[in-house]
């Protein structure tokens, strides 16, 4: 692996609020992605994974919040640098996907202008070239008739076209670093399968750093290289794909792995769902949040913070008192064979 593109140091968010305590939303997270390669921040909803990717881009409201932490973008810090200069890195170097497009997209702007306004400002493209690569750029994320789709508004197109649109803002200029939060969440399977190719197509022949920010296992298993399964703000396991679907260790990422339906399993099979919410957990500094959702819970749980450290082969770390027992093969190792 390459010297890493961009490297995420104990980066921590916090939310203020006049007369209430700070939450924590982020609390110490650190990872790298190197060029070529795919990380993915895995979780339920409301464990931090797109605030993690908010705080890197610099996308967080001014107030109300306070960001910690490093995050090295090719010895650069992104968190000390000018606004201007981080407008200029944004689109060229380092670009996002964003989770809700109707909310990202200018409802009062022409889907064309919003692409070309990419183009003309990081690549000084004039407006009728850039339109002819606008073109290209809605055809290649499978929005048919992109020269009509150029003239609309995003609210005459459906919620899989603006998604697509969102994407192909995002990839017009080739940024070193992508960012995906949620990339495929409103598209229907054969339209997924189409941005996931593009999007490892991009890796593999360009040679960007993705990361991908999702709670779709299957997508994990297809496209990942390295995983990092995030809870409570923490990361509390990160391994390569095929030992993380093959022996995962902490008690969350096997409950979210036996969550996953199986076409091969008995009729009426009953999944093994999580207990509770991801609003029932306890503060990082009085213990392990997850130890009220546990099946594994032991005393030291609730008195201890775990460390992230090795628990399995190398480079496979885990944040737990009481990691599960290594299988043979666990179930869900099923997905990542017919999804490699």
């Amino acid at each position: 692996m390459t010297e890493a593109l961009l490297r995420v140091e104990d980066l921590t968010v916090r939310f203020h609020r006049r007369g209430v305590a700070p939450m924590t939303a982020v609390d110490g997270v650190s990872f790298a992605v190197s060029p070529g390669q795919t990380v993915g921040l895995v979780g339920e909803s409301g464990c931090g994974k797109s605030v993690t990717s908010l705080a890197i881009m610099r996308l967080l409201a001014r107030r109300g919040n306070s960001v910690s932490g490093t995050v090295d973008f090719e010895g650069t810090d992104l968190l000390s640098l000018p606004l201007r200069a981080m407008r200029d890195r944004r689109g060229r170097d380092l670009a996002m996907i964003f989770q809700d497009p109707l909310s990202s997209l200018n409802p009062v702007v022409p889907i064309g202008v919003q692409v070309t306004e990419v183009l003309e400002r990081h690549r000084g493209m004039k407006r009728g070239p850039a339109m002819r690569e606008a073109r290209e750029l809605l055809d290649s994320v499978g929005i048919p008739d992109p020269s009509r789709r150029l003239k609309e508004y995003p609210h005459q197109l459906s919620g899989g076209m603006r998604q697509r649109a969102l994407i192909a803002m995002a990839l017009a200029c080739r940024p070193r670093l992508l960012i995906a939060d949620e990339p495929t969440t409103a598209l229907d399977v054969t339209i997924q399968a189409q941005i996931l190719t593009l999007l490892r197509t991009l890796v593999t022949e360009h040679g960007t750093a993705l990361i991908m920010i999702t709670h779709d296992l299957g997508v994990v298993a297809g496209l990942c290289d390295e995983v990092n399964v995030l809870y409570a703000g923490r990361v509390v396991e990160r391994a390569d794909r095929h030992e993380l679907f093959a022996d995962p260790r902490h008690p969350y990422t096997h409950g979210l792995l036996e969550s996953i339906p199986r076409l091969d399993g008995d009729p009426g099979e009953r999944l093994t769902p999580i207990v509770g919410s991801v609003s029932d957990n306890i503060p990082w500094t009085d213990g392990c949040a997850f130890a009220p959702r546990c099946s594994r819970e032991i005393d030291l749980c609730r008195q201890v913070t775990p460390k992230l450290e090795r628990i399995a082969a190398a480079g496979h770390l885990g944040r737990c008192h009481n990691p599960v027992e290594p299988v043979a093969a666990h179930p869900a190792e099923h997905l990542r064979k017919e999804l490699s």
